[in-house]
């Protein structure tokens, strides 16, 4: 192969892996809403010479009924998102400023970022954005809403003040965590606003200049609708959900197993949430970011797994878990046709 063909690629391969693990928006970088999906723009980008384009790592699902994280919306005044449960209608002359990047490999989601818009955008004015961490993939020591905002404040760089250490709080009659800090320097301040639905801390990030507005904003999430079994401790599932296990995919539960086989090597993670059926059959495959030929490969195998039903009270019940394919604790074995990774359960 041409050495500079050679060096472009692994460039390119370098750029397209770190683009996939940022998960911090960018106003300048990012597209407005609605642009990207431009036709027009598209079709004028043009492709340096010698540089081979290698799509990054994203989100898949195996049908497009079921709902996602990811599938938030922002739509006349509305930001809804089916998979939480969560309608939030927007205070008058809001709408979303920019699109977040896709779900990280520790599956954390940007999921709108929400302010006012045109003369309302003044110097006083806040903004909101919402992201969700999955907490069967989060790498940080928590386990719910209440400790991950602690591991926030524990951490905060040294040129932020904290201005309410974590507490709980009652905002459109569920409990939150809630965290406020600011920056002297820059003179914002940030309300952090912890909750966790279907073993996700989903997070609303108030910043301003204005505490009043802050405090406004705050008030104004009371017209908030979010599924009733939630809060800062608690937020499992059941009822119309599946019950979420962290773990549950363990050798114990399974009954049959196929390793998905990639054509090519692959050493990155690949985050996987699964719904399995009361009858032990997985009825829904989402995997929050992985390759195209590694989606394909992961699909394909978790097809044909076969699980033990869950039991609550005696009766089957749907279960939602996590797998990570790749990052084995131990090295994948070869096999002939193509490379193999074992998936471990997340612990």
């Amino acid at each position: 192969m041409n050495l500079r063909l050679l060096h472009y690629l692994v460039l390119v391969v370098l750029c397209a892996s770190l683009g996939a693990e940022s998960q911090t928006p960018n106003p300048e970088a990012s597209p407005k809403a609605g642009v990207a999906s431009s036709p027009n723009q598209a079709s004028i980008t043009k492709v340096p010479s010698e540089v081979i384009l290698v799509k990054g790592a994203s989100p898949s699902s195996s049908d497009s009924v079921t709902p996602v994280p990811e599938g938030a919306t922002v739509s006349q005044g509305l930001f809804s998102d089916p998979y939480f449960g969560i309608a939030y209608p927007l205070p008058e002359g809001w709408t979303q400023e920019y699109l977040g990047p896709p779900p990280s490999e520790s599956g954390r989601y940007v999921l709108a970022q929400i302010g006012p818009a045109g003369k309302r955008a003044g110097a006083n004015s806040a903004s909101m954005l919402i992201t969700a961490q999955d907490m069967f993939f989060t790498p940080l020591p928590a386990t719910d809403a209440l400790e991950l905002t602690a591991y926030l404040k524990n951490h905060l760089q040294a040129d932020y003040a904290v201005e309410t250490s974590p507490t709980l709080i009652n905002v459109a009659g569920r409990t939150f965590s809630f965290f406020a800090y600011w920056s002297p320097a820059a003179e914002l301040h940030w309300y952090v606003l912890g909750i966790e639905i279907r073993c996700h801390v989903v997070q609303f990030i108030l910043t301003g200049r204005d505490t009043n507005s802050l405090h406004s904003l705050l008030r104004d999430m009371s017209r908030m609708k979010l599924p009733t079994e939630v809060s800062a401790s608690a937020g499992n599932g059941g009822g119309s959900d599946p019950v979420c296990i962290k773990d549950y995919a363990r050798d114990s539960n399974v009954m049959a197993r196929v390793d998905p086989v990639f054509t090519q090597p692959r050493f990155d993670p690949a985050p996987v949430r699964i719904v399995i059926n009361r009858q032990g059959r997985i009825k829904h495959i989402h995997v929050i970011s992985a390759f195209p030929d590694q989606a394909r490969a992961i699909t394909d195998a978790l097809g044909q797994w076969r699980f033990k039903p869950y039991l609550v009270d005696g009766k089957p019940t749907e279960v939602e878990t996590g797998i990570m394919f790749g990052r084995a604790p131990h090295a994948p074995a070869a096999r002939a046709g193509g490379s193999s990774l074992r998936p471990h359960a997340v612990r």
